[in-house]
């Protein structure tokens, strides 16, 4: 089964898709994966309130999904 993020997904649904993201999602100034709003909002939300770069972050979630596979 192949793994896709997209911005409309939240942080919760990509860190159950493979715990191995958190390293990216924190890189990128999201530290609170565990918070309320990681189950709740976008990752195109969370972006916009972290100051962060929704489309590297999804290039960069989807890379290492590729791989980690």
């Amino acid at each position: 089964m192949e793994m896709t993020v997209t911005k409309e997904m939240s942080i919760g649904q990509v860190l159950n898709m493979h715990r191995g993201t958190a390293r990216i999602f924190m890189e990128f100034g999201m530290h609170c994966l565990g918070c309320p709003h990681a189950v709740s909002e976008s990752i195109a939300d969370a972006c916009a309130v972290h100051g962060a770069n929704a489309d590297e972050l999804v290039h960069q979630l989807n890379e290492f999904l590729a791989t980690a596979q």
